[in-house]
């Protein structure tokens, strides 16, 4: 048999991996293992290495196997939400010391650090471009740097390895939120990472219906058995843990990941290209296009240069454009989510990103007129389509206000 290229492994992989075939009944699917406690044959003697479902399930430990292994990672572990693996990660490696993130930051995540981190002692530090300031915020008593890249919602990306040179001269471990893009597209480990997050609940699972996603997960990977001794112990401890039913499902869900994101992917080429040729936009912020000022890091870490399935474009006619392309999209919902099955829009600047103070939301670039698309699923050209006539109904809705002035 001839060697499968890179995009096959991980295609072969994606389906075939977790726990064996059920030996007994010869299921080709896994059953979800619902059960919360497991016979033993002797007291102390189990059957096999389950005793009770917090301490592990058989349909958790099947997908934890599966990510690891996409991920080129040698451990993984998931959770209750993404914000329960980011408090595990906060509370194992920073309580009562210091760590260094990107400024531009899902809301959720700096609501943690700056409101329930200090309880912990953990002090904070934000910069603007982690490449250059990083050694400047970086204090002695580091103990992680936490990145996002690509950054929600401007899109702009983090050289990973720069930054994790810097953080390992320190002694500090390296985050990377890694849920926009997915483990298809990237895997920070190559670049030096020592521990990759995921909101399962995006692109993992990435299946949705009416928009309400029908799974509440986070995920860490990463190569080192410390590590894994140190986070299975808090893992268990605490108790943050997800379903088996999640579990499964969203195992199911990984199998179809390639295809969920390299379809979005392709068609949010498209309509990126679409929206930097048209009169309507300000400017159009895509990874994939080689006009993103920083396309040769997407070249250097992204497989095959794919800029992912999030678009950020700012709309002429500020944020009354802005409100009126979301209210008037046919296909894409207006909604806080991404890396469904359906496409959707939202303008961060009055919805997710409404915490920070409006002064520093325009020094991130986060204007009233930017709004963020989510690219699903649907025919790139009805997209493409939805996209060129909703723009042309609000120049046409902007352009009657002016004459009514």
């Amino acid at each position: 048999m001839a060697e499968l290229d890179l995009y096959d492994r991980f295609r072969t992989r994606a389906v075939r991996l977790g726990l064996p075939r059920d030996e007994v009944t010869g299921a080709l699917v896994e059953p979800i293992c619902l059960t919360t406690t497991f016979e033993q044959r002797l007291p102390g003697k189990p059957q096999s290495q389950y005793v009770y479902s917090r301490p592990g399930n058989p349909s958790r430990v099947s997908l934890e196997r599966c990510i690891a292994d996409l991920e080129s990672a040698s451990h993984g572990l998931v959770f209750s939400s993404g914000l329960a693996a980011t408090a595990m990660l906060m509370i194992a490696y920073a309580s009562n010391s210091h760590v260094a993130c990107m400024a531009n930051l899902y809301s959720g995540k700096r609501r943690y650090l700056t409101l329930v981190g200090p309880k912990h002692g953990v002090a904070v530090s934000f910069a603007d471009n982690m490449e250059e300031e990083l050694e400047g915020v970086l204090r002695d008593d580091a103990k992680l740097v936490w990145i996002e890249t690509p950054r929600n919602p401007t899109l702009s990306l983090v050289d990973i390895a720069a930054v994790s040179t810097v953080a390992r001269r320190q002694g500090a471990l390296t985050v990377v939120d890694n849920t926009f893009l997915s483990l298809y597209i990237q895997n920070p480990l190559k670049f030096g990472a020592d521990l990759v997050l995921y909101l399962v609940t995006k692109f993992i699972n990435g299946h949705s219906a009416n928009n309400v996603k029908d799974v509440l997960m986070g995920a860490i990977a990463f190569k080192s058995p410390k590590l894994k001794s140190e986070l299975s112990l808090l893992q268990n401890a605490m108790g943050s843990v997800p379903s088996p039913s999640d579990c499964w499902l969203a195992h199911r869900g990984n199998k179809t990941l390639y295809v969920r994101a390299r379809t979005a992917s392709e068609t949010a080429k498209k309509l990126a290209v679409a929206l930097e040729e048209c009169p309507h936009v300000v400017t159009v912020i895509y990874p994939g296009l080689i006009s993103h000022p920083q396309h040769p890091v997407a070249a250097k870490q992204h497989r095959e240069s794919l800029g992912g399935g999030m678009i950020a474009f700012r709309i002429k006619g500020c944020g009354e454009a802005a409100e009126k392309f979301c209210e008037s999209s046919r296909y894409f919902t207006l909604a806080e989510s991404l890396s469904g099955v359906k496409s959707l829009c939202e303008i961060p600047a009055c919805m997710t990103h409404t915490a920070i103070a409006e002064e520093e939301r325009q020094r991130m670039g986060i204007y009233q007129d930017l709004i963020r698309l989510s690219v699903g699923l649907e025919d790139a050209e009805d997209l493409l389509e939805d996209v060129a006539s909703t723009l042309a109904k609000v120049a046409e809705f902007i352009a009657s206000q002016d004459n009514g002035n």
